[in-house]
């Protein structure tokens, strides 16, 4: 007998953001295997039955090995169980969910994926602005700001930039607040000094908190604001009427 796995994105934070398919799937699973930043409020979907492996990672923490994760999941599978591989945000935006999918179909297993709203959309909007807007950004780039050490194929960001101010782009960065030194430095070499940029701590959550600066100001913004993990530094000018109404806010308070 062969189960199967459900590859469930949980979301930004708020359990209120599941999906109803999501749901239907996380009640019906046997076994969940559960990332760091998935709350208890989305795993009480669950069945009391189930068991429930909390398999997390979060950068520059202790994580459980990957290879262990996949071995898990093919060998619960392979029992005849219903498993639930559930994800942080979307299970293929920057949560090795094709990774994990590549090795369950090498080895049989059929996968379904039920996709899950990134943080990187649900931070930006839950401040009244788009991601993409017809005069002032024509789309949008999510990438990682967490480059592997030495990595030949890290992120080129002065191209990145330039390419952004040229074609009108909004840049998502998921895990860039500890490298966020020398992202500024060298998006300030293609991007305008003051474009402007948010940063998005814990989004969805009751704790979420926003910062809005321009760009040559971000480091010293997450420095005095004390911004971590998990925050998306989002760059571009759909942030131009929120920075502008928080500059007019701020000398009127100097004024007053």
């Amino acid at each position: 007998m062969t189960g199967k796995v459900w590859f469930v994105g949980a979301g930004p934070g708020d359990p209120e953001l599941l999906t109803l398919k999501a749901v239907k799937a996380i009640a019906s699973a046997t076994v969940l295997l559960v990332d760091d930043l998935v709350s208890d409020a989305i795993t009480a979907h669950a069945c009391a039955s189930a068991r429930i492996i909390h398999v997390g990672k979060r950068g520059g923490c202790k994580s459980t090995p990957q290879a262990f994760i996949e071995k898990l999941m093919v060998q619960e599978a392979l029992a005849g169980e219903t498993v639930v591989r559930l994800k942080g945000g979307d299970p293929f935006i920057f949560g090795r969910g094709g990774e994990e999918v590549e090795h369950l179909q090498a080895h049989g297993v059929a996968v379904t994926i039920i996709n899950g709203i990134t943080s990187g959309l649900a931070g930006v909007t839950s401040l009244g602005v788009p991601l993409t807007h017809r005069d002032h950004a024509h789309g949008v780039v999510f990438i990682t700001g967490h480059a592997q050490q030495g990595a030949a194929d890290s992120v080129d960001w002065v191209a990145l930039g330039h390419t952004a101010q040229q074609a009108k782009l909004t840049l998502v960065i998921y895990m860039g607040v500890r490298g966020a030194a020398q992202l500024q430095a060298s998006l300030l070499q293609s991007m305008r000094a003051d474009t402007p940029v948010a940063v998005i701590h814990q989004v969805s959550l009751p704790s979420q908190r926003h910062g809005v600066c321009e760009l040559q100001h971000l480091h010293d913004t997450l420095d005095r604001e004390a911004f971590a993990s998990p925050s998306v530094i989002v760059v571009g000018d759909v942030f131009k009427g929120l920075l502008a109404m928080q500059n007019s806010a701020e000398r009127q308070a100097s004024a007053g």
